[in-house]
């Protein structure tokens, strides 16, 4: 293998960890903002790229800091190295309420294809690259642009989503039409595409936007139940003044009864 072999344990159920267990020597790298606690002999280095083979020298690095900005991310990683004798623990904590997926690249042919937003931490020698969607439309309504994240490797990396995670295997071909930011990841042998909602009705209320995500397989995808965007509109039109009247035959003058 070219990347370390890391144990680890998830905790929790809603607001959700994974504790790493690393052997003298071993790495695991993190998003920045994911740390949570780790043991004493554990040393801390940040790093420019993820410190994988494939970006060594400066201009494997380079490249890979210009990708990362592209998809919203640091220029920098944090790697996290066991220098005592024995085993020691280092954790990351998931950014909100959802769950974390850990996913042995080994195991899926090698590479990931995620949101740009998903990965947490994975072992050192992982790959966190782009993916450029080459299909126009995908581009521009696929919901996560013309970029999305890749994760390379035969390695243990880690994803985070919101709500409830479900795995599908498509058989080949399979086809499965998703709300567009509920997609996860999905392995490269899946078609990524987007499909118009059809249906004048639908488009003008439905209230789901005018494009479908399309995954055909075969292989796996990961699909999330709370986007972290449809989460956040749902904050924002609670919070501000002109909020939802939940259905209150009363409106406004139910919100004033109820000291809202």
């Amino acid at each position: 293998m070219q990347n370390h072999e890391i144990d680890y344990k998830i905790i929790g159920e809603e607001m959700q960890c994974v504790e790493i267990e690393l052997d003298p020597q071993e790495t695991a790298i993190g998003e920045s903002g994911s740390f949570m606690m780790m043991d004493q002999d554990i040393q801390m280095e940040t790093i420019f790229g993820d410190g994988s083979a494939q970006q060594s020298g400066f201009l494997g690095k380079l490249v890979s800091a210009g990708k990362r900005l592209l998809t919203g991310e640091s220029l920098f990683m944090t790697a996290y190295t066991n220098t005592g004798y024995g085993k020691k623990k280092v954790t990351f904590a998931a950014p909100y309420p959802g769950k974390i997926i850990p996913m042995d690249l080994s195991l899926l042919q090698g590479k990931i294809i995620c949101q740009k937003d998903a990965f947490l931490c994975a072992a050192k020698g992982v790959s966190v690259g782009i993916e450029f969607q080459r299909k126009l439309g995908t581009g521009l309504f696929g919901g996560e642009g013309f970029i999305m994240q890749k994760l390379e490797g035969d390695g243990l990396a880690f994803v985070h989503a919101g709500g409830h995670v479900l795995e599908r295997e498509l058989k080949a071909g399979e086809l499965i039409k998703i709300d567009t930011g509920c997609i996860v990841g999905f392995e490269q042998t899946v078609n990524y595409d987007i499909q118009f909602v059809r249906g004048i009705k639908n488009v003008m209320f439905g209230g789901e936007g005018l494009f479908f995500a399309t995954l055909q397989g075969p292989g796996k995808v990961w699909i999330q139940s709370l986007p972290i965007s449809r989460l956040a509109s749902r904050i924002i039109s609670y919070g501000g003044f002109n909020r939802k009247e939940e259905g209150s035959i009363l409106g406004g003058l139910g919100n004033l009864l109820d000291g809202r």
